[in-house]
């Protein structure tokens, strides 16, 4: 299940090869490994998890990435590679030094991903033994299979590109990403790969991927859960020849353009939350701080009570107050303003006099749904977007490993 359309439609990206393959991780013969090879001379940046359980993977990363700019990025789903002591890191380093032998890389130039159940020792010889079979498959248009091969408890692939044109060269900005499940990010969420052909340093590639990850998958919630593996990658190969250079007409095109893909891409986990039936966008804004607005948002959107009415079409408006209320934000309740869709729930604090629980239930009953706080008179305001819990989720998560 999930909300919305999705396109599987994407550019190529100059520079950039990739191929899936099927080594066993998963039942069912489905897709399991992805690698993704960059041109030379590429530069790279990451966001990664803040959870302190951070699996082998991104430690391993974080070195490789920190030593230079790895060209080769492998990625398993169905095992998470996290929580089994020093040999994770052995065994991500053994699947890094088997894609070097089938380049004639060094394990240095790897980067391993894994995604998938926490606390089960990866399997090494599979991957390993697959590894071949990928680096031979390589190919510019492999995006599409990548997709569907970092998949988990995902129904659908997402993936999405972005173009713009600089001085007549046009510039290609392509991603893919997966996660449906233990999703709200510390920074971003599961697992995200984007790459553009554009040429970008890597300390300006390292900020404007930050600076897109913020309103984008630092802003999405399914459970409230941030998983030991997130990672968001971002790599930029040079070939089209367009420059990008701070505060020059390719910088301002590159960062609107990867600012909306990176949203793109967050709001289709969020369509595709497991079990979702519907999409919902909450904003709060008239705060005196970010900080408030957003902490507010996350009351609502990560409130059981409120997902559960939200899944049953219920336009129950008490428990949107009890979220705003149990957030821990100070400001004037007789400023406070909510509505539903476009129906008023709350005015000054109060029920709203012309409200009608038949006007709720109306916008209670769209597959995409708004809530609006407005707190008062203050400037700050923020978006988060989340999916309603239902009977599929709790099935999917209680049968996660069986």
């Amino acid at each position: 299940m999930a909300v919305g359309e999705a396109s599987t439609h994407f550019e190529v990206v100059p520079g950039v090869r990739l191929a899936a393959a099927a080594c066993g991780l998963k039942a069912g013969g489905n897709l399991d490994l992805v690698l993704m090879e960059l041109a030379e001379g590429s530069t790279s940046a990451a966001v990664f998890t803040q959870n302190l359980f951070a699996a082998a993977p991104v430690l391993v990363g974080r070195r490789h990435l920190a030593g230079g700019a790895p060209r080769r990025w492998l990625i398993n789903s169905g095992n998470a590679n996290c929580a089994v002591g020093e040999v994770g890191v052995e065994d991500a380093l053994f699947c890094c030094n088997a894609v070097a032998q089938a380049t004639g890389g060094r394990p240095e130039d790897v980067m391993p991903f894994s995604t998938g159940v926490i606390g089960e020792r990866l399997p090494t010889e599979k991957i390993a033994g697959a590894v071949p079979r990928l680096v031979s498959g390589l190919a510019e248009d492999g995006w599409l299979e990548a997709a569907k091969g970092i998949m988990t408890t995902d129904t659908r692939p997402k993936i999405g590109s972005r173009q713009f044109t600089v001085d007549g060269t046009t510039v290609t900005i392509t991603g893919i990403a997966k996660g449906a499940g233990m999703i709200q990010p510390n920074m971003a969420t599961m697992l995200a790969y984007i790459a553009t052909d554009a040429a970008v340093s890597g300390e300006l590639l390292d900020a404007r991927l930050r600076g897109a990850v913020e309103p984008s998958f630092n802003r999405i919630t399914v459970d409230s859960d941030t998983s030991t593996n997130d990672t968001v990658m971002l790599a930029a190969t040079g070939v089209s020849g367009v420059d990008v250079a701070e505060g020059n007409k390719a910088d301002q095109a590159f960062t609107e353009a990867l600012n909306d893909l990176c949203l793109e891409l967050a709001q289709g986990l969020v369509r595709d939350g497991e079990g979702a039936s519907r999409f919902v966008a909450i904003t709060v804004e008239g705060g005196d701080s970010n900080e408030d607005c957003l902490t507010i948002a996350y009351a609502i959107a990560n409130s059981p009570l409120m997902k559960t009415a939200i899944f049953a079409g219920d336009p129950n408006w008490g428990r949107i107050v009890m979220a705003i209320g149990k957030a821990g934000v100070q400001f004037d309740l007789t400023g406070l303003d909510v509505w539903l869709g476009d129906v008023k729930l709350i005015t000054g604090g109060e029920k709203e006099a012309s409200y009608t629980e038949e006007a709720g239930a109306v916008v209670m009953d769209e597959e995409e749904i708004s809530i609006t706080v407005r707190l008062g008179p203050g400037d700050a305001r923020e978006t988060v977007w989340t999916s309603d819990l239902s009977h599929d989720y709790v099935t999917i998560n209680a049968e996660y490993r069986t």
